[in-house]
């Protein structure tokens, strides 16, 4: 009797985060082959596009799911242009720069995030507040479980990368957002499956939610 091949499923975390962020995302190891993406430091203006080719280089498995946290699921998009994916799974995030919030856009304009002090990324609260869209100062200690790359060169280019994102080659995909995320506001967001009472890092404290509901969304036609 033949064996029935795994689902691989790649996990990108949001930006500055670690694999850590998924500890409680649970697929039924019978049926899918879970691995996890790491951020690589970025080569100065590298373009999304070729940062995107070379986080590509990790995925050994034909047609994966690729679900991205935020800044990854940016990502995993420029990724789904590279390579064929069975699906892309974008959580607390954004599939078109119009779903953007009016301050990246106005900082678009003005540079303004050029001017945000990321030489001081070490600060683990500073960091959380770019990452995590809040602060965090009754949770550092958890945070700093999740938050890894404070590279300034990364979080320069990252921060660069989000603001200029356009979407160039828009590719089919699931988008999950709660109704109480900061970062990009769900009102501006249009057709997602909507988590009430999810803030931008549900992923982390909404977990239930997702071991729930992700199985039946990754092999749903």
């Amino acid at each position: 009797m033949s064996v029935k091949k795994k689902i691989p499923v790649y996990f990108m975390p949001g930006m500055a985060a670690n694999k850590k962020i998924f500890d409680h995302i649970e697929l039924p190891e019978e049926t899918y082959d879970v691995h996890y993406l790491e951020w690589l430091i970025p080569e100065k203006k590298e373009p999304i596009e070729v940062y995107a080719k070379r986080l590509t280089e990790s995925i050994k498995e034909e047609n994966p799911v690729l679900i991205g946290v935020s800044f990854g699921g940016i990502l995993v998009q420029e990724m789904a242009n590279i390579i064929k994916t069975r699906k892309v799974i974008l959580i607390s995030s954004i599939k078109h720069e119009s779903e953007m919030p009016s301050r990246m856009h106005f900082s678009r304009i003005t540079h303004l995030h050029k001017l945000l002090p990321t030489r001081l990324v070490s600060n683990i609260e500073l960091l959380a507040k770019y990452a995590f869209g809040e602060t965090v100062s009754d949770r550092l200690e958890l945070y700093k479980m999740y938050l890894s790359v404070s590279d300034k060169q990364y979080i320069d280019w990252a921060l660069d990368t989000i603001i200029n994102w356009k979407q160039k080659h828009p590719v089919p995909v699931v988008h999950i957002q709660g109704d109480n995320d900061k970062v990009f506001p769900i009102h501006r967001i249009k057709d997602c499956i909507t988590v009430k009472g999810g803030t931008h890092v549900m992923i982390i404290n909404r977990f239930k939610w997702f071991n729930e509901h992700l199985p039946s969304l990754i092999t749903s036609i």
